[in-house]
């Protein structure tokens, strides 16, 4: 049987006796596929509720991206099917943002049986930060990183280019962006797992400092569509500045797992 979502995350975040081993949990095969098909009908269900709402909030957000990209007369389209084609595609990605709380929390209620009890008491605790960092990452590419590297690009040699950019790429430009720095938002939730999994400290993550600021520039060089330093900037300083709070998090809040005695 597949057990209640509620009840199973209760478990993994109750403490358990001293004395008790840190096992996984079994299931047979059977069970494997039948928690998989519920989980699939739960996350499609959600989705399509979800697309019923996004569907009154698309067009807003069109005429949204449409004035951050400084497009005064529009989107230029290629295909006579373009106008609905983005309505619908901007609806199904509203639809995911909707229910990705719900997405996430399938994916992992599948996945937590093969995690042993501390794994999945990790897990679960920095489950609403993983939501809230990615809400923060998303929206912070949609406000100020993809806003500011357009209002740049439209500016660039106006005398020498006509601005009239393509919808689909646009929205391209947007997810790129938001996605983007949805993921790498992450990082302090990474880094807070890692310590307490005892597969890095945070003193070792304070001596990797010099490296991981190299490979976070080269990540900020990566999302950022426009190759300028100005907006390159704009998402290197957040991913050094998570970094650093990933440090401090690790440092404050990350309980090793203790060495197992010797046999």
């Amino acid at each position: 049987m597949v057990s209640h979502p509620v009840r199973s995350v209760r478990r993994a975040l109750a403490a358990p006796p001293p004395d008790e081993p840190d096992a996984f949990e079994e299931m047979t095969l059977q069970e494997h596929l039948e928690e998989l098909r519920d989980r699939i009908l739960r996350t499609c269900a959600a989705v399509g509720l979800a697309f019923v709402a996004a569907l009154f909030l698309a067009r807003p957000m069109l005429v949204r991206i449409k004035d951050q990209a400084n497009a005064t007369g529009g989107f230029d389209i290629q295909k006579p099917t373009d106008p609905i084609g983005l309505w619908v595609k901007v609806a199904l990605y509203i639809a995911i943002g909707l229910a990705l709380p719900v997405i996430v929390w399938q994916l992992i209620g599948f996945l937590s049986p093969g995690l042993t009890r501390r794994e999945k008491r990790i897990l679960f605790s920095s489950l609403p930060f993983v939501s809230l960092l990615f809400v923060a990452g998303a929206a912070y590419g949609f406000f100020v990183a993809a806003p500011k590297a357009l209002q740049f690009l439209s500016n660039f040699m106006p005398e020498l280019y006509e601005w009239s950019p393509e919808g689909p790429e646009v929205l391209s430009f947007f997810l790129t962006l938001m996605i983007g720095l949805g993921l790498v938002f992450q990082m302090p939730v990474v880094m807070f797992v890692l310590a307490s999994l005892n597969l890095v400290s945070p003193k070792r993550m304070r001596a990797w400092r010099k490296y991981a600021v190299m490979v976070l520039l080269v990540v900020a060089a990566v999302i950022t569509p426009s190759t300028d330093p100005v907006n390159m900037a704009l998402v290197a300083i957040p991913l050094l500045a998570l970094y650093e709070f990933g440090i401090v998090v690790s440092a404050l809040f990350a309980r090793p797992t203790p060495a197992a005695p010797p046999a």
